[in-house]
């Protein structure tokens, strides 16, 4: 069974930097592409950003493009998403996800960490 632990999140001033981790475990991670998602109250779930299996093609959303990057080692089994100047508006709970191969929906999901960003 696939299970996905997100850490690394917490209370950050506007501004600085946080980075976030997911370990996965139960299935070989290096066939899965990976992604990161967040949730702030009253919004829709956001895209943030995915990374291949091989971690050869990586993309960020537009709103976080320049200061948002992902990362994996599969040696690790772990995804990381490495925040920068981040701000209020990034406050919401991080979610990391994995999916077989490179279509389709994400399949499988971490338990989500809370981002809070204070001004």
């Amino acid at each position: 069974q696939v299970q996905l632990v997100e850490s690394g999140g917490g209370l950050v001033q506007a501004g600085g930097s946080l980075r976030l981790s997911c370990a996965a475990s139960g299935h070989p991670f290096n066939t899965y592409d990976a992604g990161w998602f967040r949730q702030s109250p009253g919004k829709e779930r956001e895209f943030i950003a995915r990374i291949s299996s091989n971690g050869d093609v990586a993309y960020v959303a537009d709103s976080v493009e320049g200061r948002f990057t992902i990362s994996r080692d599969n040696t690790k089994n772990t995804v990381d998403l490495q925040m920068s100047r981040v701000q209020p508006e990034d406050t919401a709970v991080y979610y990391c996800a994995i999916r077989p191969g490179s279509l389709g929906p994400f399949k499988y999901w971490g338990q989500g960490t809370q981002v809070t960003v204070s001004s």
